[in-house]
């Protein structure tokens, strides 16, 4: 029999009544491990003679109900996707074009420029036409029938350059993606966005991709009044003859400028760095990447490393075919990543490593699908890959793993938390695009363990045409995120999110920006869902930031 589905958790089809009554077997009993519940499953079936319960069964019939935590998480699939304590969804844009002429970018036909049909997002995107409703809406029915909360939706927008696509189109595609988390369809994204600052799936950030030289004030205006809070840009590489020789078509010069303006805005940062291009060098790669952080021009908030591969349908396949390229493989990659790695400081995120581009679509380049895992857990085959003597040259021996990067300490990822990991509040400011930045956090004391963190922002000074009263001379919070297992909204603390970690960090900023820094004001670049959870600290609504008087 078809199993139907509905806009939100699955019906039950087969004998609801005994999976509810397996349910209350094993929340009496819960089992101590998957491989535990799967042989009670089939137990209970073959008693029952029915077919086997699935996971999404079970998971239905709690709904509104207090579940012993063990068996949450065991009936819970891939708990890392709410581990940093949101619902991420990743969209699609239609197929458009696209302004530049990347020779290191595929081409696929009725693609969006630089996608491929099999890549995980991609699929979903081409099964739902590329509607941002349906793949929105999708995408929260899976996690829900995977047993992820997704009160906290983090909405991530690809395909492409995103500021070159018709402005009608953007804001009619920003809509209908709050119309899917609201369950409703609003005359206008205003009326979406008003609806979703108090509804039960709240969009808490949208993420919107875009090149550097398309940032100007008049974009990042109209980027906010979307409810975007993150900007993730195709960067590349800093060495401007290699941009030149892959006819990128912008300059590092358009990345500081692009960077001082969006930082200026409050928005969080992310670089997509493509090491192994052609015209450079796994020496020169290491440098740039090193100037990423240490250079007050740029310190990106994320990035994403994304090593240039020879694709089918890219230009560069031409130049690999004719000896005129050689890409970086897996030995050199990893070998760079290593020493990348060791500099990246605490208040930066890798996002990725490696693109998800199927394995199958490269015809030569790094192949590796478990790039973060072999890094930071098996040793022994990373010492196998770059070979005896770089691994004594560079002391890898007595290099203490995970690296500093936020999403190597995230307390989610410490599958059993000590009880006497409580959270220190640390501080760190490094100077970046004409400005101060102060990094605050709760982490454990070692520094290993990372609960919650606040970016704060003490601006360069350059005044915008709009946005005046409400940006200038205003010191400005620019992400608030508490990590853990995502808890919705309402629920019980858990080990990072819900037990005040945030506000405490509020206050601090508070504290910063009034009596070190002598500043009257503070305004927040908060994301639409959660508005809500920032008017109990006494901000206001002003533009489309949160905004303090500071006495």
């Amino acid at each position: 029999m078809t199993r139907p589905k509905v806009f939100g958790i699955r019906q039950i089809v087969h004998h609801p009544e005994k999976v509810r009554q397996f349910f209350d077997e094993l929340c009496k009993d819960p089992p101590v491990s998957k491989k535990d519940l799967e042989k009670r499953k089939h137990e209970f079936s073959k008693r029952e003679r029915i077919d086997t319960i699935l996971n999404r069964d079970l998971i239905a019939v709690t709904q509104g109900q207090k579940i012993p935590e063990s068996l949450e998480k065991l009936l819970q699939k891939r708990a890392v996707r709410t581990i940093s304590g949101v619902s991420p969804i990743g969209i699609l844009t239609k197929p458009y074009p696209c302004p530049g002429k990347c020779v290191y970018c595929p081409t696929e036909d009725r693609m969006p420029k630089s996608y491929m049909s099999n890549q995980p997002a991609a699929a979903r995107a081409v099964r739902n036409k590329f509607h941002p409703y349906k793949q929105v809406k999708n995408r929260i029915i899976a996690l829900e029938e995977s047993g992820h909360p997704v009160s906290k939706l983090e909405i991530i927008v690809m395909g492409g350059t995103w500021s070159f696509l018709p402005h009608n189109y953007q804001s009619w595609y920003i809509k209908r993606c709050f119309d899917a988390a609201n369950g409703i369809k609003s005359k206008t994204l205003a009326e979406a966005q008003h609806i979703n600052e108090t509804t039960k799936k709240r969009i808490i950030g949208i993420t919107l991709e875009t090149r550097p030289d398309f940032i100007t004030e008049r974009e990042l205006i109209r980027m906010r009044r979307y409810g975007c809070t993150r900007i993730e840009i195709g960067v590349q590489t800093l060495d401007d003859e290699v941009q030149k020789l892959t006819k990128r078509g912008h300059t590092r010069s358009h990345v500081i400028r692009a960077m001082k303006l969006m930082k200026d805005f409050g928005f969080k940062v992310c670089f997509h760095l493509m090491p192994g291009l052609p015209g450079s060098t796994p020496e020169k790669d290491l440098v740039w990447l090193r100037e990423v952080f240490e250079n007050p021009d740029f310190c990106p908030d994320f990035v994403k490393i994304y090593p240039c591969v020879v694709l089918e349908t890219a230009e560069l396949k031409t130049w690999w075919k004719e000896g005129k390229y050689e890409p970086m493989r897996d030995e050199d990659l990893v070998k760079l990543l290593l020493q990348f790695k060791a500099f990246v400081p605490p208040w930066t995120r890798i996002m990725r490593l490696m693109r998800d581009i199927p394995v199958s679509n490269i015809l030569d380049g790094a192949r590796f699908s478990n790039l973060r895992q072999i890094l930071k857990d098996q040793p022994t085959k990373l010492r196998e890959i770059v070979g005896e003597s770089f691994w004594k040259t560079h002391k890898l021996q007595t290099r203490t793993w995970p690296c500093q990067c936020i999403r190597c300490r995230e307390i989610g990822f410490l599958m059993q938390p000590s009880c006497n990991n409580e959270p220190v509040l640390k501080r760190r400011d490094y100077p970046a695009s004409d400005g101060l930045e102060t990094f605050l956090s709760f982490e454990t004391k070692d520094e290993k363990h990372l609960f919650a963190l606040l970016r704060l922002r003490r601006p360069s000074g350059q005044k915008f045409s709009q946005f005046g009263s409400v940006l200038h001379e205003a010191a400005l919070i620019r992400e608030v995120h508490s990590y853990g297992q995502e808890i919705s909204v309402g629920e019980n603390a858990g080990i990072g999110q819900h037990r005040g970690l945030g506000k405490k960090l509020i206050n601090e900023a508070e504290r910063i920006a009034r009596d070190e820094w002598g500043l009257k004001k503070i305004s927040i670049i908060a994301g639409i869902g959660t508005r809500e959870y920032y008017r109990k600290f006494g901000y206001k609504l002003r533009s489309t930031y949160m905004t303090k008087k500071l006495c």
